[in-house]
Order: C-alpha cells, then sequence, then structure tokens
C-alpha cells in the first residue's frame, strides 16, 4: 500500500463520519451506543467509500462509446477510430467483400492494393495504461475478406 493511502482514507473519514454522526444523532439516545456505532460505522463504510470513488474513476478513464459504422466520421476522426471498430468487426461486414469494395468503404491508408493483410490505425482506445495504439486488420484469402480482428501494436 502506498504511504498516501492513509492520508486520503483520513481525509474521507471526516465527511464519513460526519455524515454518520448526523444520521446516528436522532436515532440512538445512548451518548455511548451513538458514539461506538458512529466510528464503527466510519471505519467500515471509509474503506468502503474510497473503492468505490477509485471505481468510478477507473470506469470514467475507460469508458468510450462503441458507436455504429460511419465513413464519414471513419474518414474525418482517425484518432477515434476504435470507437467504430467493434460494429465494423461485429457485424461482419467486410466479409465477403473484395479490395476494392473495402477501399472504397475504408480508405486505402498506408495498405498496398497487393498485400493480403490490410491495417488500419484505430486510435490510442482509453485504458487505464495504455501506450500501443490498436489497429484493425483485415485478411484476404483469394481476393476476399475472410478475417477481421482488432489489437494493439
Amino acid at each position: 500500500m502506498s504511504p498516501e493511502v492513509p492520508v486520503i482514507l483520513l481525509v474521507l473519514a471526516t465527511p464519513v463520519f460526519l455524515f454518520w454522526y448526523w444520521f446516528y444523532r436522532k436515532r440512538i439516545a445512548s451518548k455511548v451506543k451513538r458514539r461506538f456505532f458512529i466510528w464503527i460505522s466510519t471505519v467500515i463504510s471509509t474503506p468502503i467509500f474510497y473503492a468505490t470513488l477509485i471505481g468510478i474513476w477507473i470506469f470514467c478513464i475507460t469508458y468510450y462509446p462503441n458507436r455504429d459504422f460511419d465513413r464519414k466520421r471513419w474518414i474525418r476522426d482517425k484518432q477515434k477510430r476504435y470507437e467504430l471498430a467493434k460494429d465494423i468487426i461485429d457485424s461482419k461486414m467486410l466479409i465477403g467483400k473484395n479490395k476494392s469494395e473495402v477501399s472504397a468503404l475504408l480508405g486505402v491508408d498506408e495498405n498496398k492494393i497487393d498485400n493480403n493483410d490490410w491495417y488500419y490505425y484505430l486510435g490510442f482506445v482509453p485504458e487505464l495504461v495504455n501506450i500501443d495504439q490498436d489497429v484493425l486488420q483485415v485478411s484476404f484469402r483469394n481476393g476476399r475478406v475472410y478475417y477481421v480482428s482488432e489489437f494493439q501494436e
């Protein structure tokens, strides 16, 4: 555990303590019992509150929408193509298409027409620790797409 965690827990414990004080103030008449319940509730709920905040933070920085494929968006916003990739793969919209149909839909980018594997950069997917771009791989066999996948380069 890093040294700042206890400090963060202490800082979070103050509003949690005040909440439990407010909550038990009129519910428990005995001062001794009330203090006991306030402290126990604070000690138990502060780490839960901290873990919940961390979970919300992780969700917020890793969330991105999965959008339906839109050719204009694909061409215009190359750094956010990852939002469209799931639809391309799941709908199998490229399977069976020839190279000219794929290039009309996705563009050619840096791919050579005679290669059987085409790669499209999707940008950096929002993740907690992401240093690599995602790539869409379109594989051809006998001039037709037979496989489409996404991977990190």
